[in-house]
Parts: structure tokens; C-alpha cells; sequence
């Protein structure tokens, strides 16, 4: 499958990219290659195929949620390189 140079230009346009027109043919059978390969995926029955996240079976190893006490607010602006009244000062980021 051959991509014309408009559909190439199109496709680089969505992505952003600005691409050298020296190129264009190279990306044109680049592209067209991996449509034809993803064409013989599409053929491949897969009905009886649970859905797959992921290509390892992996777990997150989560802890439990637990319900603690948090700091009160002395202890929490004691390591703030500013603070006034409790509070953080932070620097304005906008004007």
C-alpha cells in the first residue's frame, strides 16, 4: 500500500511535524508498510481472545489504604523556607 504525498503531508501535519520534502517517498513507504502489516493483524482471529492491557502479566504492588493522623500545623511550616502566620510564602508565579 502506497501513501500519496498529500496523505503524508496530512499525516505529519496532525503529528506536527515538519518533514524535509526530500523525505516525503521514504515516509510514504514507510507508512504504507506499516499499514499493510497491521491489514494482516486485522485478518487474525481473535474472538476467543481475552482482552490483553498489557504484554506481561504484571501487578502493582499497592498497599492498603489506612487511615492516618496528619501533621498539625506547626509541625508542617517547620521546614518551609517561609512562613508567616502558619502559612507557606511561596513565590508569585503570576503576574
Amino acid at each position: 500500500m502506497k501513501l500519496t504525498n498529500e496523505e503524508v503531508l496530512h499525516v505529519a501535519a496532525l503529528a506536527r511535524l515538519n518533514i524535509d520534502e526530500s523525505l516525503i517517498d521514504t515516509f510514504a513507504d514507510q507508512l504504507g508498510n506499516i499499514l499493510e502489516y497491521v491489514e494482516t493483524l486485522d485478518r487474525i482471529d481473535t474472538r476467543d481472545v481475552a482482552p490483553t492491557f498489557h504484554a506481561v502479566d504484571k501487578s502493582n504492588a499497592f498497599r492498603e489504604d489506612a487511615t492516618a493522623g496528619h501533621l498539625d500545623r506547626e509541625s508542617a511550616v517547620s521546614n518551609a523556607p517561609e512562613e508567616e502566620d502558619g502559612y507557606f510564602i511561596v513565590p508569585k508565579v503570576i503576574e
